[in-house]
C-alpha cells in the first residue's frame, strides 16, 4: 500500500498468496521497490513457518527423547540393584509401603500396571516398571532373582496368588510379604509360597480395639515405631559369625550397661522366640536380638553386632 500505492484489498491479496507460496501472478506492475520488499517479505514468512515448524518437531521430538532416556536410565539403576525391595502395585498401600522403604533408605523398584500413575512415580522419585506384576519378564526386568524380598499389593487376591506362584518359581530364596484382601485368601497365599501375609483390615480393626482395651501399650508401640525422630525405638540386629558377641551371654556383653539398652527377645537361628531372655543367655550367631533404646545407644549395637 505504500510502495506501489495499491488498494487494501490488492495488497491484502498478494501478501495472502505470497505467505502461501501458491505462485498465482501479480496484480500489478511491481517497482524496483515494490521486489525488494517481497524478497524480505518471502524469507521473512517462510522463516516463521519454519520456525514454527522446527519447535513444534522439537517439542515432540525432545519429550520422546526424554522419555526414552529416562526410561533406559531406570533400567540401568534397577539393573544394578541386589538385595532390593520389589513392591507390586502402587495403589494406596503401595505408595504408602513405598515412602516407608525409601525413608528407611532401602532400594525400592515398584511394578505398576496403570500408565497414568507414573506421573507420580516419577513425583515420588520411585525406580518403576510399568506391566503386569504376574509377567515373569517383568519381574526378570525388576530383578526379581537379585532381589531380597518381593511384597505383593494388588487390586486382587487372584492376582497376588498367581504372583506368589511365579515370583517362587522364579527365585525359590526370595522373601514374599503379600497382601490379602479376605481372610479366606491367607491359606491359599501362603499355601502359594508367601512366607507372610498381611491384611490390612484385620490389622486396622486389632489396631483400633487395642487402642481402646490398651491405650498405654499402644502408646508405647506407637513411640517406639514412630517414623518421627523420638527418644526410644524398638530394632532389631542379626548377629554377623564375625562379631566379638558370638559366645557371650547377655550380662557378659554388657549391653544393658554400656549401651543402656534392653534385650526384650531373642531370636535363634532355627526360628525359636525367646522371650525376656534371662542374663545368662549366650548370644550366638545367626541370632536375631530386638532391642529397646535410644536411637544412637541402638547404632553402636548394630556397629558391634557386624563387627
Amino acid at each position: 500500500m505504500y510502495i506501489e500505492d495499491w488498494h487494501v484489498i490488492d495488497a491484502l491479496y498478494m501478501t495472502v498468496i505470497t505467505l502461501a507460496a501458491v505462485g498465482y501472478g501479480e496484480v500489478h506492475v511491481v517497482s524496483d521497490a515494490g521486489r525488494i520488499f517481497t524478497i524480505f517479505f518471502i524469507f521473512m514468512g517462510v522463516g516463521c513457518y519454519l520456525y514454527l515448524a522446527g519447535t513444534l518437531i522439537q517439542f515432540l521430538v525432545e519429550g520422546r527423547i526424554r522419555e526414552v532416556l529416562g526410561r533406559r536410565k531406570l533400567d540401568k539403576q534397577i539393573n544394578r540393584l541386589k538385595n532390593h525391595f520389589i513392591v507390586c502395585g502402587y495403589g494406596r498401600i503401595g505408595r504408602v509401603l513405598s515412602r516407608y522403604l525409601i525413608e528407611k533408605y532401602l532400594n525400592v523398584v515398584v511394578i505398576e500396571s496403570n500408565p497414568e500413575r507414573s506421573s507420580a512415580l516419577n513425583e515420588d522419585g520411585v525406580l518403576y516398571l510399568t506391566g503386569n506384576a504376574t509377567d515373569a519378564n517383568i519381574l526378570r526386568k525388576a530383578g526379581i532373582e537379585r532381589a531380597k524380598c518381593l511384597m505383593p499389593s494388588l487390586a486382587t487376591d487372584a492376582d497376588n496368588v498367581f504372583l506368589v506362584l511365579t515370583a517362587r518359581r522364579l527365585n525359590p530364596d526370595i522373601f514374599i510379604v503379600a497382601r490379602c484382601i479376605q481372610n479366606s485368601t491367607k491359606k491359599t497365599l501362603r499355601t502359594a509360597g508367601a512366607d507372610k501375609v498381611v491384611s490390612p483390615y484385620d490389622l486396622g480393626a486389632r489396631r483400633m480395639a487395642h487402642t481402646v482395651l490398651r491405650p498405654t501399650v499402644i502408646h508405647f508401640l506407637e513411640l517406639a515405631f514412630s517414623d518421627e525422630k523420638t527418644d526410644i525405638q524398638v530394632e532389631e540386629f542379626s548377629v554377623k559369625e564375625t562379631s566379638s558377641m558370638v559366645g557371650l551371654t547377655l550380662i557378659e556383653s554388657g549391653i544393658r550397661q554400656k549401651y543402656n539398652l534392653i534385650i526384650i527377645s531373642i531370636k535363634k537361628a532355627d526360628g525359636d522366640m525367646c522371650f525376656n531372655p534371662e542374663a545368662n543367655t549366650q548370644i550366638e550367631a545367626g541370632d536375631t536380638l530386638i532391642a529397646v533404646g535410644e536411637n544412637r545407644n541402638l547404632a553402636k549395637l548394630d556397629k558391634v553386632l557386624h563387627t
